[in-house]
């Protein structure tokens, strides 16, 4: 379960019934939904929510660092609560489900010196793919 909302409130960010039900949304493991998902699953506990309270919301999110945008695909952009931990992502081939890992090792350690380029590395992203359980048994 990811902690978004124990670190917004950390943080002193004003919590409005709207960016609470945005957060509540968001909240949990393995979550990476679209803006379009958030703003479903937001209207059901908060009907007069807008849509761009809901994109509002998000790119706020994004901005303080508190939530990830991730394009794993050519499919919408999806937001990750899971900002503080580093992970990388798994994602189906065929249905586009993700799910979180954490692999071990250093990844920024298997890059050898002679494919930097002179670059001072200081992030990397992962994404593995294949079929996920369900698509596979389809």
């Amino acid at each position: 379960m990811s902690d978004l909302l124990d670190r917004l409130r950390g943080r002193g960010w004003r919590m409005t019934a709207q960016r609470r039900v945005v957060a509540e949304v968001l909240d949990g493991e393995h979550v990476h939904l679209t803006a379009d998902e958030v703003h479903a699953r937001a209207t059901a506990r908060l009907p007069e929510i807008s849509r761009a309270t809901v994109y509002n919301t998000l790119g706020e999110l994004v901005s303080l660092g508190e939530v990830l945008e991730v394009a794993t695909d050519r499919r919408a952009k999806r937001y990750d609560p899971n900002a503080h931990r580093p992970h990388h992502h798994l994602v189906c081939a065929r249905c586009g489900a993700i799910k979180d890992v954490h692999p071990s090792g250093d990844p920024l350690a298997d890059l050898p010196g002679s494919e930097r380029f002179g670059f001072t590395v200081t992030d990397v992203e992962v994404t593995y793919r294949g079929v996920c359980p369900a698509c596979a048994a389809a």
